[in-house]
């Protein structure tokens, strides 16, 4: 863990900073599915968010934390979903070169984002390990500033901005449901909570298929993902040496979902709510539907991550 955490001030000023380059992502409710899970919920919309979901949070946070020599030489990552379309976007604002490595499998739409917002892609195998390693290469080659997609702490900060105007466009939440990845998001609304309503719980979701952060969280220790195989395609990777210890320290516990229990949340919403999500968004929601005897009329909210589905590939 950094050895200083951001306080509310500095919170504030990523917040304030952040205003003109993302969206305040409406809070929305459903009686039905209040009724249906017994509290009150409170859906931050992020899948309404510019590129689709939270990422451009901490992505252009940390493009705004860089200074002018890094800046002059640009930037890179790795991925080959959200993170890569929020960071070629994020980038395209500030003005400065973005590298992107993604899998040679990646999803046409998602590749086709990404150039449309200036990145260059740089393909590599299919295997995480395999852009992690052409990620190395081009950062060597070029000099690039590397920007993880969840294990950085700009990029940790940037994603609170959705824990602060969610504490302001709510009234007090018991509890807080986030899903859970790399704990990128997980991590910034927890030390949003922490700096504005100490008292709120926060809460992730996890396939249970891919539950390296119930593991981890379990052992003390951290336990990298192993052949992930879940359709919330978003959660497959693993937590990091930054992200895990705010985790450790601020959030309360992580509950597992079945694929099949993403797939009725991610359609409850889509039916009653008339919104687009993505399976990742859905894992938060589901994880509290098979908890919701704990949180009996309780004020619940949910992060909504984001909605960017590949419609040639409909879970139903």
């Amino acid at each position: 863990m950094p050895t200083e955490l951001p306080g509310k001030d500095k919170l504030d000023l990523i917040a304030d900073n952040l205003k003109p380059y993302i969206h305040r992502t409406p809070v929305m409710k459903s009686r039905l599915i209040n009724e249906i899970a017994c509290a009150d919920i409170f859906f931050k919309c992020e899948n309404f968010q510019k590129t689709g979901s939270f990422k451009i949070r901490g992505a252009m946070n940390a493009v705004l934390s860089l200074n002018d020599e890094q800046k002059s030489k640009g930037i890179i990552t790795h991925s080959s979903g959200n993170f890569a379309q929020a960071l070629a976007y994020a980038a395209k604002q500030a003005g400065i070169n973005a590298k992107i490595v993604m899998p040679e499998t990646v999803v046409p739409a998602k590749r086709d984002a990404v150039l449309g917002y200036g990145a260059e892609i740089i393909y590599s195998g299919s295997k995480p390990a395999d852009r992690e390693t052409k990620c190395e290469e081009v950062r060597n080659e070029t000099g690039a500033t590397f920007i993880h997609p969840s294990n950085d702490i700009n990029v940790i900060m940037g994603h609170s901005s959705c824990a602060t105007e969610l504490f302001r466009d709510t009234e007090t939440l018991d509890a807080v449901f986030t899903p859970v990845g790399g704990g990128g998001l997980i991590s910034g609304i927890a030390l949003g909570f922490k700096n504005f309503s100490p008292d709120t719980k926060i809460y992730g979701g996890e396939p249970a298929s891919a539950d390296d952060a119930y593991q981890s969280l379990k052992a003390g220790k951290i336990i990298p993902v192993s052949n992930p195989d879940t359709i919330a395609d978003g959660l497959r990777t693993s937590l990091g040496d930054i992200t895990f210890p705010i985790i450790k320290e601020f959030v309360s516990e992580i509950f597992t979902v079945t694929e099949d229990e993403i797939v009725n949340a991610m359609r409850l919403v889509w039916e009653r709510m008339k919104i687009i999500i993505e399976p990742s968004s859905a894992v938060a929601f589901a994880a509290l539907l098979n908890n919701s005897a704990v949180f009996k009329y309780k004020n619940v909210g949910i992060i909504l991550s984001g909605g960017n589905v590949d419609l040639n590939s409909l879970q139903f």
